[in-house]
Order: C-alpha cells, then structure tokens, then sequence
C-alpha cells in the first residue's frame, strides 16, 4: 500500500511539473501582451479594466514559486518573497489598522479527493467563501485559471493541475500601534506583541500580522519564530535570526526548560494563597478555535497566584507549565473565574454556570452548534443589513464608521486606556490616515459591495498578557499593561 501511495504521488509531482513546463513555453511563444488582453474585470464605473501584463506576469510568478515548492527548494517554503511585502500599505482609522485592498492570488495543485470533480463541485463543495456567481465571473474574467488556461465550470480536474485564483483581498483591521522591541541582538529579536494581532498569516490577516508588519515596517525579514501567542494576547514574543538559535530554543521550549508567566484579569476575588490545577485539555474545534477541560484531553498544569483585588476583579499570576491551547483561560473557566473580558470562555454559551468545575449543562454537540450561531468579530466584512447594523449597536453601543471626516481628521478617536501603553506621540506623529486614491474597487468583489462598521475595541484584546520568559541564561520581560495595574477600575 504504502508503495502504491508513494507511486501515485510521484506521478502526480511529473505531471505537475509538465504542466508548468507547457505553460512556460506558452508563454514564451506569445508573450504576456496576448495573455493580457484575453478577457477584462468588471469595473463599478461603467468602464472595463483591461489586465495589465503585470497581473499575468504576478500568475506566472506564482506558479513558478509552486514549482520550486513542488520541487522542495528550500528558499520558497516560507512562502514571503520580498515583493510581496509591497502589495498594498497600512492607513489609521478610528484607532485601528487598516490595509487597503489589494490583489493576490491563490495558487494550488489537484488533491488527489479532486482528481475527476468539475471546477463547479469544488467551488461549491471546498470553496464556499463567496457564491457560484462570483466564481463564474471570476472565470470569464480570466481570474480563475487551470494551467494558465481559462476553463469553465463543467471542467474536470486531473492529476497534476495547478489552480490560480486571483482575488480582491480585503483584511480584518487590527489594533493600530506599534510593535516595541524589548530585545535585539545578532542572534535574537524579543518584540512586546499587542493583542488582536494573529503572530502568522491565517485566514483573513495576512499584511495585517506579527512576521508582514515586522518585514514591512522594521526591516526584519529574515526571521525565525521560536513559539505563538493567540491573536488576542499581548506581550513577550520571540524570534531567532539565525536557524540554529531557533532550533535551540525550540528544544528547550518543547522540554519545559523555558518558565513562562503571563498576568491575566479574572472575575471577582481570586483566593489569596497559590492555587495549582492539573486538568487535561481536550481541543473541541481546531476549526472554531474552542477548548475544554477533558479526560480525553492532555494532561496540563498551571499555577495561579493573586496579585491584587480591586474589589470587582484580581490581577493574577499564571505560570503554566505546559503549553497547551488556551490553558490558562481554560483553566480559570474550569476554576470558576473566567478573564474578565474573553468573549469566548467568559459565557454563558457553555451554560449559566459558565463551565465551572467542567462542561455539565450541554453537551460537546450542542456546545459546538451555538458557538458555530455566534458572531464572531470577523463578520465585520460580511454584508450587513441596516437592521444588523442597529442590532449591534443595541449589543456594542455606539459603533465607528469607517470612512467618515471625523474618523479620517483623528485616526486614534476613542482608543482604549487599557492600550495606550502601546502608542506614543511619535508614533502618532508618524502614522499615515486613509487616502482615497489608493482604494482599489471590483464589481464583482463581495467585500467591496458590502455596509460593514468597525469591530469595537473591546472585541479585539483580553486581559492575558505574556510578562516573562525565562531559562538558564537568558530572560526577557515586556512592559506592565494598563489593565494590570492595581488601581485599574474599568473592568
């Protein structure tokens, strides 16, 4: 079996790569110009935008870097070639930021499961983002691609085929600060990661992420992650120029060697003496992102220590010693005292008792269907109606507009207090507002055609914050954050 499996993958490598081959030649036979002006874009203005030579020459880039992938050359498995830092730029709004939309595209190989399906059953199937429409405009434009070839709907994938999807990116907006550099030198970069800020691109982050805004804005891009923080927590994240600095510290991560200490804000008064839990963590959905105490879980362990009690709320101490998915928030949900301000773990979706002592009012199922019914902060870009708007005003309270005088005259108008360690009036000084001749629009481009407002700040941090990182000869710690301070009293 297993050589029968291996044969059948190397055949599927030999006819990929004898697709790219044909298609070089191709192109080398009749130039990118013909290629350009095979098909046009919708244009909202009445007036259709041909493809420029840069667009196809941008698809054949891309299938050039799948053909080195392919090939397993070292260089391209990032996948972050230099140009790609330039796709599009940062602009502030209503203390958020932003990216203006741009042009990418998503290239991939035939999997085997699609080897037989017509283009219209995977689009249908696998490729739900956006409607049959959208997709059969997206073919005739020439926007959707096999082999460098337009195909239609009724085309039936075969071993070796490469798909180029060139889409109209738009980007979930992220707290606007800087990125604090806690530590540099010629083998290490430590930064003070801010919350809402996913570590590597994912989903809908891409230029909005921890690795493109360190490249685009500092200069560093050649480096190596070491280990993640979730998007919404903030603080001490490290990086390694040099490969073997990075193996190195991975290993003493993964053999506990590192101590970790994060300060998190829980509900109402934590006890006073130390307090260590060692339950089993069972991810429910990797897809969701939702974890639970379970004895089909790993077995973790974290130790609390208070710090202080404003009467509401307690700072407290966490030193987990394991590093499992959303331990510590699981842990202090398990405990009865959930983070004041997670969204996730902090409600009553698990049950009025919010999975104190365990998950007992519902079961996984359930619990799995009502958070798939929840909005989350990412249904900003979908298309909104005027009653979902006021809806969310009923829920959030006043929402921010994008793209009105007031936001665009003060890009940082009703920043969070529990985030103004993170700018300072350099870097207000430096930060660019929106310019509306760098705003691109498609026709036929949902995002483009949908009413959205800005995410609230509040839905973009929790109050968890990686303080220290620390083994045998090294030690790196970020700045105390607002909400961690003692007189704090807006919980």
């Amino acid at each position: 079996m297993r050589i029968v499996r291996r044969r059948s993958h190397f055949n599927r490598l030999l006819a990929s790569l004898d697709n790219v081959r044909t298609m070089a030649s191709t192109v080398s036979a009749v130039g990118t110009d013909t290629l350009a002006t095979s098909s046009e874009d919708d244009d909202p203005r009445g007036e259709k935008r041909k493809r420029s030579p840069n667009d196809e020459r941008q698809l054949l880039a891309d299938i050039v870097d799948l053909k080195k992938i392919r090939r397993g050359s070292k260089e391209s498995r990032p996948g972050f070639s230099e140009d790609r830092f330039d796709e599009t730029e940062y602009y502030f709004e209503n203390g958020l930021r932003k990216v203006y939309p741009y042009e990418f595209s998503y290239s991939t190989f035939a999997k085997g499961r699609w080897v037989g399906r017509t283009l219209l059953d995977i689009f249908e199937k696998e490729f739900r983002s956006q409607t049959l429409e959208y997709y059969q405009k997206a073919i005739d434009a020439g926007r959707v691609r096999i082999n460098n070839k337009i195909v239609g709907l009724e085309y039936k994938l075969r071993e070796g085929d490469l798909l180029v999807s060139r889409t109209h990116r738009h980007e979930v907006p992220v707290i606007g600060c800087k990125l604090k550099i806690i530590h540099e030198d010629d083998e290490m970069l430590v930064v003070d990661k801010p919350p809402s800020i996913p570590v590597h691109p994912c989903g809908r982050y891409r230029h909005n992420s921890i690795i493109f805004l360190l490249a685009k804005e500092l200069g560093f891009k050649k480096i190596h992650t070491i280990h993640r923080l979730d998007r919404l927590t903030s603080g001490v994240l490290l990086f390694a120029k040099r490969l073997e600095r990075s193996q190195l510290m991975s290993s003493q991560m993964r053999s506990l060697a590192v101590q970790k200490e994060y300060l998190c804000r829980v509900e109402g008064e934590f006890p006073a003496n130390e307090v260590e839990i060692s339950q089993p963590i069972e991810v429910l959905s990797s897809k969701i992102g939702v974890c639970m105490v379970s004895p089909l879980g790993k077995e973790c362990t974290t130790v609390f220590k208070r710090l202080s009690f404003n009467g509401k709320s307690s700072v407290v101490l966490a030193r987990p010693k394991h590093g499992r998915m959303h331990q510590i928030r699981v842990h202090l949900q398990y405990l009865g005292y959930p983070i004041v301000n997670d969204t996730l773990y902090n409600d009553v979706i698990f049950g009025a008792n919010k999975a104190r002592g365990g998950l007992s009012e519902k079961t996984k199922e359930q619990l799995l269907a009502d958070l798939l019914q929840q909005h989350t902060i990412e249904n900003w870009l979908l298309p909104m109606t005027d009653e979902e708007i006021s809806e969310r005003q009923r829920l959030w309270g006043s929402l921010a507009e994008p793209g009105t005088e007031e936001s665009r005259e003060n890009p940082f108008k009703g920043y969070p207090r529990s985030l103004e360690h993170y700018i300072d009036d350099e870097f207000k000084r430096s930060i660019r507002g929106y310019a509306q001749e760098k705003m691109s629009f498609y026709g036929f481009c949902r995002e483009c055609n949908s009413r959205y407002v800005d995410p609230p700040h509040k839905e973009l941090l929790i109050y968890l914050h990686c303080y220290k990182y620390k083994a045998d000869g090294w030690e790196y710690t970020a700045s105390w954050p607002n909400w961690a301070k003692e007189d704090w009293d807006m919980d």
